[in-house]
């Protein structure tokens, strides 16, 4: 069975970095992202690595496990958020206590979700793929973000509606602002297979470029998870590309369906991408589609998820039914054990 953390009022929220750190010049972002939450009534304490980033990691791989495992251990956290993502992640994995972990909850995307995944298969303990801390330092949040708080407040046995934003952002503008995102762009959530869609699973799923790196390792046992925690029930993914050209997304898709972790699955969700580069023509839709027609079920894409905001909270483990309609998306999650 699953078990979901609820997120109690005034919790403390533990920061720490497991994949990269702050570097210096931006530390007043995370200063003021701290402030906030603060101002939302929660308690912060940031752990070292946060302030550090060197070779592509904000400490060496030990250094962080150490800490995270600290937060995990540590009573008197509640809820862990990391700044945002990075690039090595992977290498903290060997040295996570997973057979000792607290039933908290950790909230992060991209390569964050190579942690909050491979929890999940592990211990059966649910994860939050959405917003990062440092999405957080703005005045106001719109709404889609914001529900974070919310989604991770659901108590088990209940469930939580979502709805598609009404606008994305298209690109990323570092200037002051009071809202970090700026959505100017209207969202339509597509289906390959026709105009509109109802698929229902437990929901897996984060950035591809990353999590696919599971496959074959102790982290990644997919079939452990489907057999020890959720009876064989059917799974519904959803995946987001950050860096990937369209063959590039192909091979990994097609690793991950011969890996069989699509086996028994309903339907797949696609974030939103700056990447997805065509290659000879090759376009992200003709993807979308040739993987379709193999497994056959539907695909969603250009949904609320990953690095082109705003992003639903997607909880790992929680059984989800997933509706589109003329564009429009909904995404009702039951915290079902």
């Amino acid at each position: 069975m699953i078990r979901y953390p609820f997120l109690e009022e005034g919790a403390t929220i533990g920061v720490t970095a497991p994949s990269s750190g702050v570097q210096e010049e931006l530390h007043d972002w995370l200063k003021l992202s701290c402030s906030r939450m603060k101002m939302k009534g929660f308690n912060v304490i940031c752990g070292e690595t946060v302030w550090t980033q060197v070779k592509a990691k904000s400490a060496q791989a030990q250094l962080r496990a150490t800490e995270l495992n600290d937060m995990i251990r540590d009573d008197n956290i509640d809820l862990i958020i990391p700044p945002w993502g990075g690039e090595l992640l992977i290498e903290i994995l060997e040295y996570i206590d997973f057979e000792n972990l607290k039933c908290k909850w950790i909230l992060g995307y991209s390569d964050i979700s190579v942690l909050l995944l491979a929890i999940t298969l592990k211990t059966g303990i649910a994860t939050a793929h959405g917003t990062n801390l440092l999405d957080l330092r703005g005045e106001y949040t719109d709404e889609t973000t914001a529900m974070w708080q919310t989604v991770l407040s659901t108590n088990s046995g209940e469930s939580i509606l979502q709805h598609s934003s009404l606008n994305y952002q298209k690109e990323w503008n570092a200037a002051p602002s009071p809202s970090v995102f700026h959505l100017t762009e209207q969202t339509c959530w597509k289906v390959i297979t026709n105009t509109n869609v109802k698929i229902q699973g437990r929901l897996l799923g984060g950035c591809i470029d990353v999590i696919r790196h599971l496959i074959g390792t102790p982290f990644g046992d997919l079939q452990y998870f489907q057999h020890h925690y959720i009876n064989n029930e059917p799974i519904l993914w959803y995946l987001e590309n950050c860096e990937l050209n369209t063959a590039d997304l192909r091979r990994s898709l097609v690793q991950l369906k011969l890996a069989g972790w699509f086996d028994h699955c309903t339907g797949l969700m696609f974030g939103r991408s700056d990447a997805n580069r065509p290659i000879d023509n090759y376009t992200v839709e003709d993807v979308y589609k040739e993987l379709s027609e193999e497994l056959q079920i539907p695909i969603i894409f250009d949904i609320d998820c990953g690095h082109v905001p705003p992003q639903m909270t997607f909880i790992n483990g929680a059984y989800a039914e997933v509706e589109v309609e003329d564009g429009k998306g909904t995404v009702k999650q039951y915290f079902k054990p």
